[in-house]
């Protein structure tokens, strides 16, 4: 059995990837344990890692998500004072 290449992301990587390319990431990490080549331990790394790029995910859309509400909420205030 051939052993694949394995990302193994740091953090600081994890954390300079976009939503977008986190998205793909995880999308790729799917098709590989999905396909079911490789070892356990393989599947397991894949796994983890999985794990933390929804992780990150999730944190940036929450900040993102923040700051609209804080823009929506600017608006807002500049509409009741005109």
């Amino acid at each position: 059995m051939e052993e694949r290449e394995l990302t193994g992301r740091t953090d600081e990587e994890l954390a300079a990837m976009n939503v977008e390319e986190s998205f793909s990431a995880i999308d790729e990490l799917i098709g590989s344990l999905e396909n079911g080549e490789g070892s356990l331990e393989e599947a397991f790394r894949d796994y983890e890692e999985g794990i933390r790029l929804i992780k990150s995910c999730s944190e940036k859309i929450d900040r993102i998500e923040k700051q609209m509400i804080i823009l929506q909420n600017g608006a807002e205030e500049d509409e009741n004072a005109g």
